[in-house]
């Protein structure tokens, strides 16, 4: 099963190309990507008769004990040959309808033999959450066969709509399948059926599965998508929406059904359901004029009676619903392409414009003759044994409920022999007809054609011949019905309920041969009296149509969009991140405190910390918090505090940033009062280069956070962050009381020692233990660089290195600048610097600069290189590096700048990136696990023993992310602001110096 799946995302990848290269041909290579699934599965016609199933099992995510589990039984055979054997004669089909020069047929080729395949996996997964994702494949698929022809708005919309009802049933769908996996104990759905749970939460979880299979074969009220879906191409109609996509629910009933149809909600469910999609698409089939339509919803009372046959949960009518799920996949595929036969020969799809097609083409007349002879239930068709098996099914019953059931599916048959005649006869009647249709100018656009109805165009013949053989194959396979009972009742005789059923072409006279008889008649009243039936059903009051309906609320779900998009994103980054604070106080807050009051008398909560001393430990509720250890901690929090509510009530940016900081070096100080020097000196290092760039940023903000004294809003702020402060705190204080595991950092520090070559468990853990974390971390870090320079670059992001031109820096300096640069020795350590304005230098800052900035590169390698046993790493490295280079920028300007890293920030964010994945990489080459470290013990002549560990190539890469991401930062905030500020004329809104960039008065 396996390979079926590989040759089919083999050959649609190949689709293009093939195209291409062959044009239409290609279709013929195509075609052998479902033809696989159909010779697979009459190779195991041997095994599903002598009662073997095949099974596979491919290991996916074995730690959460997921895998790919593949399944062949009577059910999975039947589907299989269904959409192999249909795709393969639809892609045959295809090699002959469109046109030489068709626009995309590569693309339609690639998705359409993509869909077979999704469908292929569908049927044959025996894993749930496997099913579920070819499932939302053939969503997606779908979605882009409908939209085929891109440039017509109908086909937009409908594959909108069509992915849109289809994707919310799978999104409820997927609820049921965790409940039900969760409840069982298990993903694989032959387990679930063998042994079904039960409970409230399964009938939920049922009741989720059958609104998903509802939405995939189109019942009411989710029936609308299936008409709307005929903008696609015919081959797409033939095959999503006869064969394959909308028989995805009706698989879904017929594989739970024996585990579940004895519930009461399912039992009721299927009944309303497929009732009332059998009668409604009966009855709107009556009114179409368009051939394709006409069918579409005939197709949607064929699903409900599919569903009703098949969910109702007796063996005899799921015996003769998979005879009818077979016998539709025939005869409605063939009346599709058959459809498409006539459109392209006759250039219309309206009935009342077409005549005397059947003399020019004999051939699809007798095939949409065969195919509609079975629709009808017409002996000795396919159809007819099917429909027949059910009628007896529910007649042997005997009880009220069947007979109800007899007198649905008599109802809805009579109409499908209504519009099954209609459509034979509107497609196929004589050029004579007392019936004559409308000018061309009174139909839609989409039916308009400059071709007259007068000439027919032969067909090539692999355009006939598909419609023609699955015609036929309805005969033929009605004639052997006891080798269909053979295969399909093996599935039946797993229901739970009734006697078996049989299919037979000759029951004897019985009561549902004459109730067969009266369905036949009656519909034959009805089409011979379709005029007063079309009259009577316009008199007929109507409700709104459920696509409609569908707009109207699509059209409501915008404005109401609008109104809360309108209403909350206000452009202020105040008020979005008061909303998210409040939203954390109000939800888990609020919970976190019910929890906790609840549990204040439970002796078996723990300490929140470890009582250093009983005189310094408080109850508070259900805790024993110990407040501080020494009382240098109680000062340090008294600062940050003082600096925290300060920072509140600023209205001077630079005054808050300054006290954030101090906020930030107070927790740097608490660091170190807990004994964690590495957090402590990251923490310094990161919250001085932020001030710097926060600083930077205020020069092209406005001094003050309003213009107004928004006192109320400084409360509001500050009431706000206390609130945050105690939710975080008593998460904080709750979390380890959850915990019901042994952590598994009681293990690093040996693991650090042992497997990482280190003893510092920080860097290691960093470097070794949990390395794919920090590989995504700086990857996050290389996007948020990317994207801040990207907003910050109005026009193109350049990709020079601004270096020192000194006869630029002539010309462009100012008089006394451009003295100062010529006499400007060519040993001066700042070459830079006489390019600044003279009342902006600061020869203090230059001297301690040059002092500084080699020290500071020197400690930011011995960081690097001891941080694998001592404080420090890469990333306090890359900051400390960082920081010299902002010094370095400070002091000289943006031309000092270029000349201390004359590189682009890109290329070192991609090298230190590079080097820190491939070297993890790498230790596959020689049978290591992706990012594992080795270690390397070497004795040289005069440097003496050296302990080398190949993390240290990962800390070196994090060390240049770091590294390049604050080039990024300088250069975007820095020294491309310096170069918009010279040219203020070049900025949008330039005049606008006072704008609050930041929210206005939110702020």
């Amino acid at each position: 099963m396996l390979p079926v799946l590989l040759a089919h995302t083999l050959v649609a990848l190949a689709a293009p190309a093939l195209v291409a290269r062959l044009g239409r041909r290609a279709f013929w290579i195509l075609a052998l990507g479902p033809a696989t699934a159909a010779a697979y599965a009459l190779s195991q016609t041997g095994n599903i008769l002598a009662g073997r199933t095949a099974a596979e099992h491919l290991p996916w995510i074995p730690a959460l004990g997921l895998a790919v589990d593949l399944r062949l039984d009577p059910l999975s055979w039947m589907m299989l040959l269904v959409v192999g054997s249909v795709g393969t004669l639809v892609l045959l089909y295809c090699s002959v309808y469109f046109a030489r020069d068709a626009h995309g047929l590569g693309r339609f080729g690639g998705f359409l033999v993509a869909f077979a395949g999704s469908m292929a996996g569908l049927v044959i997964a025996d894993d749930m959450l496997v099913l579920l994702v070819f499932w939302e494949l053939t969503a997606v698929f779908s979605y882009l066969l409908i939209g085929h022809y891109t440039d017509r708005k109908a086909s937009r919309r409908a594959a909108i709509q069509a992915m849109v009802v289809t994707t919310a049933g799978g999104l409820v769908m997927l609820v049921g399948i965790v409940v039900l996996g969760v409840t069982a104990g298990t993903w694989s759905v032959s387990a679930v059926v063998a042994e079904p749970p039960s409970g409230p939460a399964v009938t939920g979880a049922v009741l989720c599965l059958l609104t998903g299979a509802a939405t995939k074969s189109a019942l009411v009220p989710t029936h609308f998508w299936l008409p709307a879906a005929m903008a696609a191409p015919t081959p797409v109609s033939a095959y999503l929406h006869a064969a394959a996509m909308v028989k995805a629910g009706v698989y879904l009933v017929a594989r739970f059904a024996p585990a579940f149809s004895d519930l009461a909600a399912w039992r009721a469910v299927v009944l309303v359901l497929g009732g009332t999609t059998l009668l409604l698409g009966g009855y709107r089939a009556l009114r179409q004029h368009d051939l394709k339509l006409l069918l579409a919803f005939g197709t949607v009372s064929q699903l409900g009676l599919l569903v009703l046959l098949l969910g109702y949960g007796t063996r005899a009518t799921a015996l003769a619903g998979l005879a009818l799920l077979g016998a539709h996949a025939m005869f409605k595929a063939s009346l599709f392409l058959v459809v498409g036969v006539v459109d392209a020969a006759t250039g219309t799809r309206d009935l009342r414009r077409l005549a005397g097609v059947g003399r020019r083409l004999p051939v699809t007349a007798l095939a949409a003759t065969l195919a509609t002879a079975s629709m009808i239930g017409l002996p000795p068709f396919a159809g007819y044994v099917a429909k027949e098996a059910a009628l007896e099914a529910w007649a042997h019953d005997g009880d009220a409920l069947a007979t109800v059931m007899i007198g649905v599916v008599a109802v809805g048959s009579v109409l499908t022999v209504a519009y099954g005649l209609r459509f034979l006869w509107g497609a196929f009647k004589p050029r004579l007809t007392s019936r004559p249709g409308p000018p061309a100018s009174g139909l839609p656009a989409a039916m308009r054609s400059d071709a007259s109805h007068d000439v027919v165009h032969p067909q090539p013949f692999w355009m006939v011949a598909p419609p023609l053989v699955l015609a036929v194959l309805g005969l033929v396979v009605a004639l052997v019905p006891g080798i269909g009972e053979r295969l399909l009742a093996p599935h039946a005789d797993t229901y739970p309920a009734g006697e078996p059923g049989h299919l037979t072409l000759w029951g004897g006279f019985t009561p549902a041969l004459a109730v067969t008889g009266a369905v036949l008649v009656a519909g034959a009243v009805a089409f011979v009296r379709r005029d007063r039936v079309e009259r009577l059903q316009d008199t007929l009051w109507s409700p709104a149509g459920a696509d409609v309906v569908y707009r109207r609320l699509m059209r409501k779900l915008d404005l109401l969009a609008g109104a809360v998009t309108a209403g909350t994103q206000r452009g202020s980054l105040p008020l979005y991140l008061g909303m998210i604070l409040v939203g954390l106080a109000v939800g888990p807050g609020l919970a976190l405190a019910w929890g906790l009051t609840d549990r204040s008398g439970d002796a078996s909560l723990p300490a929140a910390s470890l009582p250093a001393a009983e005189n310094r430990t408080l109850e508070l509720g259900p805790f024993a918090v110990v407040p501080w250890d020494r009382p240098a901690q109680l000062a340090v929090v008294l600062v940050v505090v003082a600096a925290a509510v300060l920072t509140a009530n600023a209205r001077r940016r630079l005054k808050a940033v300054i006290l954030a900081g101090v906020a930030g070096y107070g927790n740097a100080a608490l660091f170190v009062l807990h004994g964690a020097p590495d957090l402590a000196l990251t923490q310094v290092l990161a919250e001085t280069l932020i001030l710097i760039v926060m600083i930077l940023v205020l020069r092209r903000l406005p001094p003050y956070f309003s213009d107004r004294p928004l006192a109320a809003s400084r409360w509001v702020r500050l009431a706000i962050g206390v609130t945050t402060g105690l939710v975080v705190m008593l998460f904080v204080a709750t979390a380890p009381l959850a915990r019901v595991h042994l952590p598994v950092s009681v293990d690093f520090p040996e693991e650090a020692e042992a497997f990482g070559g280190g003893r510092n468990i920080v860097n290691v853990t960093l470097v070794d233990i949990r390395a794919w974390d920090t590989v995504g971390e700086i990857s996050v870090l290389l996007v948020a660089a990317t994207g801040v320079a990207s907003l910050v670059f109005l026009r193109q992001r350049r990709s020079d290195v601004l270096r020192l031109d000194r006869a630029a820096t002539l010309q462009a300096a100012e008089p006394a600048a451009r003295s100062a640069t010529q006499h400007t020795r060519q040993g001066e350590w700042l070459r830079a610097g006489p390019t600044l304005d003279p009342s902006q230098r600061s020869m203090l800052f230059e001297v301690l600069t040059r002092i500084m900035f080699h020290p500071m590169i020197l400690f930011a390698l011995f960081l690097l290189f001891s941080g694998h046993n001592a404080p420090g790493g890469g990333f306090a490295a890359g900051l400390v590096a960082g920081l010299a280079l902002a010094v370095r920028y400070l002091a000289g300007g943006r031309y000092e700048l270029g000349e201390a890293a004359p590189v682009h920030p890109g290329l070192v964010l991609g090298t230190g990136l590079f080097l820190s994945a491939g070297v993890g990489l790498a230790a596959l080459l020689i049978g290591q696990a992706a990012l594992e470290s080795t270690i390397v013990d070497l004795h040289l002549p005069v440097v003496g023993d050296v302990h080398l560990v190949t993390s240290l190539f990962f800390d070196i890469g994090v060390f240049l992310v770091v590294i390049g991401l604050v080039i990024d930062i300088l250069r975007t905030f820095g020294a491309e602001l310096d170069r918009q500020a010279e040219s203020p004329s070049r900025l949008p809104g330039s005049d606008r110096r006072t704008a609050d960039l930041t929210g206005g008065e939110s702020a």
